[in-house]
């Protein structure tokens, strides 16, 4: 199977993570996400994990430049040479130039940016209605994925919850934050001719054969 460099954006409760397991299994490649490097490097003391823990621990945004370099590490490292999803990163147009900048310096460039698009509506519906098992973390939904009995979850039999950030006001401000921060990227990948937009309602499988079919 070719290699598959391959990004995807998509705001909270567009379906992203979900998608991300299935291509990652599909096309047998790892997950490149900031978070997850973030922590790696930090629990393990690495220099540049000691000073990102040093902006976050201060309360600060982790700069551009330290962000790429702990990119350009992950994506140097053996389990990527055959490919690998960016989720999470980039998240500004800088982070994007810079990484467009080492990718052409090893003479590759991404496969595919996948735009995951959901009106606003229907967003805050998938978010708001999320509830949550605290003992095994099963994710349900209201309606899309509701338990067996309302507000106990199937497998524990344990009072679902719901997270502070699933509330509609909260959902609403997340996905505002996310399109003031992300748009940007998109615009940039479209000038790329990278972009790929694809319709985040058709349902979860539908979606999965589009991105499958696109990448080949």
């Amino acid at each position: 199977m070719a290699k598959k460099r391959i990004m995807l954006l998509g705001p909270p409760g567009s379906g992203k993570g979900t998608q991300s397991e299935r291509i990652t299994k599909a096309y047998d490649i790892p997950v490149v996400a900031t978070g997850d490097i973030f922590r790696k490097n930090i629990s393990e003391g690495t220099p540049l994990g000691l000073k990102a823990k040093s902006y976050l621990e201060a309360g600060h945004l982790v700069p551009d430049e330290l962000v790429i370099e702990l990119i350009k590490e992950r994506l140097l490292a053996p389990d990527t040479q055959n490919g690998y999803l960016l989720d999470g990163f980039p998240r500004t147009t800088p982070q994007a130039e810079m990484l467009t900048e080492f990718l052409a310096g090893r003479g590759v460039r991404l496969d595919a940016v996948f735009y995951i698009k959901v009106p606003k509506d229907v967003l805050v519906s998938r978010i708001a209605g999320r509830w949550i098992c605290p003992v095994c973390n099963k994710v349900y939904h209201v309606t899309a994925r509701p338990p067996k009995v309302a507000g106990q979850c199937d497998i524990e039999g344990a009072t679902l919850i719901q997270r502070g950030d699933d509330t509609a006001e909260m959902a609403e401000h997340r996905i505002d934050v996310y399109n003031k921060q992300t748009m940007p990227l998109v615009q940039y990948y479209i000038d790329q001719g990278l972009l790929v937009e694809l319709d985040g309602t058709i349902g979860v499988d539908a979606l999965e054969e589009q991105i499958e079919e696109i990448l080949g």
